[in-house]
C-alpha cells in the first residue's frame, strides 16, 4: 500500500494490499477499498462507499456515500456521482440517499456523471461527457446527454457491431460517434 504524505486516510477506512493513493485524496473512515486499485489525486471517497480490487480512478473524482464500484472498474478524470435526486441547500436529504452501483469491469469516461439510483452493466462503456440517468446494460455503450445506448463492447472494450450483440438500438445513432471510440 502507498498512501501520498499529503492525503488523507481516516483511521477507520479499510485499504487492500497494493492499493496507491495520490496527492490530496481523502478517504473516509467507513470507506472500504479492495486491493491494488489506484485513486488519482483530489480522489474523494465516503464513509459509505465500497471499491472492489483493481479499481482505477483517476484525478478529481468523488465518490459520495451509497456508491459501489466493484472489481476492475475504471472511472476518468472528474467522473461525478450524485447521492441525491433534488438537493436543497436548506433542506437535509442525508435520508435520501440513493445507491450506485457500477458493476465489474465497467469504464466510465471523463467527465461522465451518473445519477445516483442506477446502475451500470458488467464491462458497459459510458463515453465522455454522457450523463446517466437509468440503468445501463451489461456490454453497452451509451453516450451524450442523456446518455442513450449506441453499440456495444466487449470485455477488453473494443466495440462491436450492432448485430453482434442481444438488444435493440434504434434510429442512426452508431453513426454519430463513428470511428472515435
Amino acid at each position: 500500500m502507498m498512501i501520498d504524505p499529503t492525503a488523507i486516510v481516516d483511521s477507520d477506512a479499510r485499504i487492500g494490499e497494493g492499493t496507491r493513493i495520490w496527492h490530496f485524496s481523502h478517504v473516509c473512515a467507513g470507506a472500504s477499498i479492495g486491493a491494488n486499485c489506484v485513486l488519482g489525486q483530489n480522489v474523494f471517497v465516503g464513509n459509505d462507499v465500497v471499491i472492489g480490487d483493481r479499481v482505477k480512478i483517476q484525478n478529481n473524482v468523488s465518490l459520495y456515500d451509497g456508491v459501489r464500484l466493484e472489481d476492475e472498474v475504471f472511472c476518468g478524470p472528474s467522473v461525478v456521482f450524485t447521492n441525491v435526486i433534488n438537493p436543497r441547500a436548506a433542506i437535509p436529504r442525508k435520508d435520501a440517499f440513493l445507491p450506485t452501483l457500477v458493476r465489474r469491469g465497467a469504464s466510465l469516461g471523463a467527465n461522465a456523471t451518473i445519477v445516483c439510483g442506477v446502475t451500470i452493466g458488467r464491462y458497459a462503456f459510458v463515453g465522455a461527457g454522457a450523463v446517466v440517468t437509468r440503468d445501463v446494460p451489461d456490454h453497452a455503450l451509451v453516450v451524450g446527454v442523456p446518455a442513450r445506448q449506441i453499440g456495444w463492447v466487449t470485455e477488453a472494450g473494443d466495440r462491436l457491431p450492432l448485430s453482434d450483440a442481444p438488444g435493440e438500438v434504434k434510429g442512426d445513432e452508431e453513426a454519430s460517434v463513428g470511428d472515435s471510440l
